[in-house]
């Protein structure tokens, strides 16, 4: 596992846990969590479904209490919150937990009640509301609404008392691109405004919307660190492509390797296509440059691209299942 990130700082933080264990019939659904949530920050839960990332999210809000390890949220252990520290917690949950039967405003008003809003909510639930986009849908029923719609109201509900740490599992589930891409605008909206956010997710691309990452796998931690501190263990450094005018021979490979202190894959389906890791972030494209003019090979084009998350997902999941 990677160093935490320097975002982590002792100090920053508004939540940790250790060891942190949860066990169903003798089968550990979280197994021995360590994590550190830094304040006013967005951080990731990824990873597939089964991973652990709900059971987190429920023991970090005291919806379940732990079978083994420590946990604190706001310097307190969810089991023994109190009345004023849930009210500084929002809480989406991955199932929804809307009434049907009530407009999207009597829904948003029962919620204000639960968290001791008094008769003053209306300003607040107009503010929730326009912030996901609903103000004028507020007299439809639960009933009416599309997914998406739903989805919007129950983030709305947590948002609602204003947290200061929001827990949101699986808040882009079963809905569309679009809807998605707003929904993490409103994430980033939130973390510049100072709120801290967690947030779980089983579409792995949407780590990179985070700033520091957990990714987990059957109840395990794989990693955790930021998304480009993840990318670079996945690979073991930078990682950049390289594409030639020819195919370069064995000997040219080894020479390119050791000359330029470089990890080579090729593309099994292009010989003329190099994958090269380095240790070097902004000195290796000109020395490549240099390197290919000095052996007379032709280069058609030479780029350093983030490689996509769901790719670094699967080489930190093949390289926990080398290690086993």
């Amino acid at each position: 596992m990677s160093e935490p990130s320097e975002l982590t700082k002792p100090g920053d933080l508004l939540a940790w846990t250790q060891g942190l264990t949860k066990a169903y019939n003798g089968s550990a659904a979280v197994d021995g969590i360590d994590l550190d949530i830094p304040r006013g920050q967005i951080m990731g839960l990824i990873g597939p479904s089964g991973a652990g990332k709900t059971t987190i999210a429920q023991l970090l809000t005291g919806v379940l209490a732990p079978t083994g390890g420590d946990l604190k949220v706001m310097g307190t252990q969810p089991t023994g919150f109190q009345p004023e520290d849930r009210r500084r917690i929002g809480y989406m949950p991955q199932e929804l937990a809307l009434y049907p039967n009530l407009t999207v405003w009597e829904n948003l008003s029962f919620f204000g009640a639960i968290y001791g809003l008094g008769w003053g909510r209306r300003k607040e639930m107009k503010r929730v509301l326009e912030f996901v986009d609903l103000a004028v849908d507020k007299k439809k029923t639960v009933r009416q609404l599309s997914g998406g719609m739903k989805r919007r109201l129950s983030l709305a509900a947590a948002l609602l008392h204003d947290p200061e740490f929001l827990v949101l599992d699986e808040p882009t589930a079963g809905i569309d691109p679009i809807l998605r891409q707003r929904f993490w605008g409103h994430f980033r909206s939130l973390r510049d405004e100072g709120h801290t956010l967690l947030v779980t997710t089983q579409y792995v691309g949407e780590a990179a919307y985070c700033d520091v990452v957990a990714v987990l796998s059957a109840g395990k931690l794989v990693a955790f660190d930021s998304p480009h501190q993840l990318r670079k263990l996945a690979y073991g450094g930078e990682r950049f492509t390289m594409r030639t005018g020819q195919p370069l021979s064995s000997e040219q490979l080894a020479n390119l390797a050791d000359d330029l202190d470089v990890r080579i894959e090729q593309d099994p389906e292009d010989d003329r296509h190099l994958i090269l890791i380095s240790q070097e972030r902004g000195e290796l494209i000109p020395s490549l440059v240099r390197w290919a003019d000095d052996h007379q090979i032709s280069l058609q084009s030479i780029d350093q691209r983030d490689p996509p998350f769901e790719e670094v997902f699967v080489r930190l999941l093949d390289d926990t299942k080398g290690e086993a």
